[in-house]
């Protein structure tokens, strides 16, 4: 699924060419093949969530053939009353003959009487006589069955419109990811904001890491994932999303990327998946974000803009035009170097400290002054 790309990071607006799993607006890039006829009548079992996920434009279909086709349905019904009992045009009745519905001589007058029934609109000029007795229990079923279909499709829209898919909508993250250096260390930085003033409750971020690797065994296993932490200055878990906020993470031994620098990153063939959990302020549902950077995403040696200002007025100020932009700054070529040089210099400060100092203190030892000197050699 990964193809290994060569070249240099691209530049910032360049889309991407190479297949991803997750796409930048967080949708799945997978299909499912080979799947057993008898497994697709799963999705018919749980009908809730297969009305739910499908598309608008099928909600819609549905809304209109679930209508239309009720209506019609018991047209064909309303009109079988009236042509069994004589009541269609054409047909020999008597002057002392009664109808089972008044005005009801055709299959379009049947029609329109239907759709009466079921919306309620009742404009007095159809109506049942109670002289057939199966016309009483015909209106019961289709006014029972016309208040499930309202009750139905009004959810179903309901819950499209309120899906927690849409809070995420209003949350996004930087295009880019930069590598450079933050509290002393090497580390991965990347950008989220949320654009609404609600807050996302609880939130928590992390990250996977997919690759193709090959077991001890020989074993290749496709999309292998492995855990990235991803924390802020306060913490990893309930972030206080009221602002954009700088997340990183930490390039260490530990880490999958230790074995990294500026070269070899754009050869790399992963995927860094990023995700985002959290549970809206204003509807109490809970919603997950997700985004994905793949090599040619990632910058080695830049940092990130500041956005975050402060007006005369006393209010804070989120420029949203430097959100995504990075600068170069001054950045080991590798997590290797930069360890080789820590180590240098802290070599070096202890053997500096060691030449200015030898030898151990004695407190017993007291200095005096001698004003005068004093000869006692005798002749």
């Amino acid at each position: 699924m990964f193809r290994l790309l060569k070249g240099h990071i691209q530049p910032a607006g360049r889309r991407s060419r190479k297949t991803r799993l997750v796409t930048k607006d967080g949708r799945c890039n997978i299909e499912f093949g080979n799947i057993e006829y008898s497994n697709h009548f799963a999705y018919l079992l749980d009908f809730w969530t297969t009305f739910v996920e499908i598309r608008w434009r099928f909600v819609l279909l549905l809304f209109v053939a679930s209508f239309t086709g009720s209506w019609f349905v018991f047209s064909l019904l309303w009109y079988w009353i009236a042509k069994s009992n004589g009541d269609l045009m054409g047909q020999n009745r008597t002057d002392e003959h009664i109808r089972c519905v008044d005005n009801v001589h055709g299959l379009t007058t049947a029609f329109l009487y239907s759709l009466e029934t079921q919306t309620t609109i009742g404009y007095g000029g159809r109506a049942l006589t109670g002289h057939c007795a199966g016309t009483v229990a015909l209106i019961i079923v289709q006014s029972l069955i016309g208040v499930f279909i309202n009750c139905f499709m009004c959810g179903v829209i309901l819950a499209k419109i309120s899906l927690p898919k849409k809070r995420a909508k209003t949350v996004t993250f930087s295009d880019k990811a930069v590598i450079c250096l933050k509290t002393g260390s090497l580390c991965l930085l990347i950008r989220v904001a949320n654009l609404r003033k609600t807050l996302l409750i609880g939130s928590q971020i992390y990250g996977k890491l997919l690759r193709t690797s090959t077991t001890p065994d020989g074993e290749t296993i496709i999309l292998d994932q492995v855990d990235i932490d991803f924390t802020v200055d306060a913490g990893k878990y309930n972030l206080f999303f009221v602002c954009p906020l700088t997340l990183y993470h930490v390039i260490n031994r530990s880490s999958p990327f230790y074995e990294l620098s500026a070269d070899s990153l754009p050869q790399q063939d992963f995927e860094l998946v990023v995700f985002l959990d959290g549970i809206a302020e204003s509807t109490s549902s809970s919603c997950q974000v997700r985004t994905s950077y793949i090599p040619q995403e990632i910058q080695w040696g830049y940092s990130f803009l500041p956005i975050i200002s402060r007006t005369k007025t006393g209010k804070y100020h989120v420029d949203f035009s430097n959100f995504s932009k990075s600068v170069r700054v001054s950045t080991p070529h590798c997590v290797l170097c930069f360890e080789t040089d820590s180590d240098q210099k802290n070599h070096n400060q202890e053997n500096h400290g060691t030449r200015e100092k030898v030898g151990i203190d004695n407190l017993g030892f007291q200095v005096i002054d001698i004003h005068d000197s004093v000869d006692i050699t005798k002749m």
